[in-house]
């Protein structure tokens, strides 16, 4: 659903903003609730903007206040882009998180350095670790785009696309499909 459309004259750049999933009245803020009146529309979850819809709407026309962009957008065979938030792995070693493969080999007196990060830098004359040392830490729940999937079919009757490929995130994730 588009919740509103930005003009150059009005805003200063054109952009067009979509909503989804509804929100009952309740649970939503007023300026939410207003924010959706304007539109004519329900408050919704999720609201992303898109800068790039001039290409969009020479193709397709004019986009209004309130309509519902749905599949039919998209054309069987094309290639997408797909933008979502890769599933988190939580604190991870220097292993998993970057592909170490540890300190030398098990033998020859290595008692417990096999997963260990090894010298992180020099030390006196930096006197300090510098910035971007790959380190152990939190580990995905990060914003990935995979480029260039296919999309093998549309379902217009149930506003389904099939994708050929690995998607980011979770099950039941939100996820941007761009063109």
């Amino acid at each position: 659903m588009v919740t509103q459309v930005k003009t150059e004259d009005v805003d200063g750049y054109s952009a067009v903003q979509i909503g989804y999933g509804d929100v009952k009245e309740n649970h939503a803020t007023k300026a939410l609730i207003g924010h959706a009146k304007k539109a004519g529309t329900a408050p919704k979850s999720k609201t992303i903007e898109f800068n790039d819809v001039i290409e969009f709407v020479r193709e397709n026309g004019e986009v209004k206040l309130g309509d519902t962009l749905t599949v039919e957008m998209f054309n069987e065979g094309e290639f997408v882009d797909v933008v979502g938030t890769s599933k988190g792995k939580g604190f991870q070693g220097v292993v998993k998180r970057h592909g170490f493969g540890g300190v030398g080999q098990s033998t020859h007196g290595q008692h417990n350095r096999l997963r260990a990060p090894g010298s992180i830098g020099a030390g006196s004359d930096p006197s300090r670790v510098f910035k971007g040392m790959r380190m152990a830490g939190r580990m995905g729940g990060k914003r990935t785009t995979v480029q260039n999937l296919r999309v093998l079919k549309i379902d217009a009757d149930k506003n389904l696309l099939i994708v050929k490929g690995s998607i980011p995130g979770s099950k039941n994730s939100i996820v941007i499909i761009e063109k």
